[in-house]
């Protein structure tokens, strides 16, 4: 395990960090994508109190200490990717701009790309692209998805969706920006206040995915 300090202090603005909540249907993002990660947000800058993560949650988005966004990952676990280059001063401005102009929207329970709302993998990808010209993330439809992913609970899905699943309509998944290889891995395992730390900067192959 890594101490949250020191995982904070090798941060830079642009990373993107996954966690995984623990709730319902946030659990089930993950199986219906066959990973552990089904929340990400974005490193929007630092202030006196550590590093500002800028994420989509329920029921605004918002900026949150980056503490408190991982102390909230179930068992501790985290990642945290980033562009190969640092980014440049302008698109540290843009990005700055691009997250203002998504804070206070509601979250999307839908997780439609095509919504006025906004859930976390739509607004990171959004955020970046906007600011770098970089995509990353995969667009999918409910069907592709689901078909990917056989093991997912279709019984789940359909209650959520008062027994439609929107089989056509568009989103885009944490998983898909996690495995993007336009991304670099900085960190991938598990935090804790305190203790002794280990290397955070092994290459993604040697990383628990």
């Amino acid at each position: 395990m890594t101490p949250i300090s020191e995982l904070e202090n090798a941060l830079r603005t642009g990373d993107i960090v996954f966690t995984r909540i623990p709730g319902f249907p946030f659990r089930q993002i993950a199986d219906a994508t066959g990973t552990w990660t089904n929340h990400v947000g974005i490193v929007v800058g630092f202030n006196s109190a550590g590093a500002v993560v800028a994420e989509s949650r329920v029921p605004l988005s918002r900026r949150t200490r980056f503490a408190n966004f991982v102390r909230r990952s179930a068992d501790g676990r985290v990642a945290v990717l980033r562009l190969p280059r640092p980014l440049s001063d302008a698109e540290i401005l843009r990005l700055g701009q691009a997250i203002r102009c998504r804070l206070g929207r509601l979250y999307d329970t839908g997780f439609n790309l095509r919504s006025r709302r906004q859930f976390c993998s739509r607004f990171v990808r959004e955020v970046l692209q906007e600011s770098t010209g970089t995509e990353i993330g995969e667009i999918t439809t409910f069907r592709e998805l689901l078909e990917r992913n056989r093991g997912a609970d279709l019984r789940l899905w359909k209650m959520w969706y008062f027994g439609n699943i929107p089989w056509e309509r568009t989103t885009v998944t944490p998983e898909s920006l996690y495995t993007s290889p336009s991304l670099n891995v900085v960190f991938d395992g598990t935090v804790r206040r305190q203790g002794r730390s280990r290397s955070i900067s092994q290459p993604r192959s040697e990383h628990i995915r």
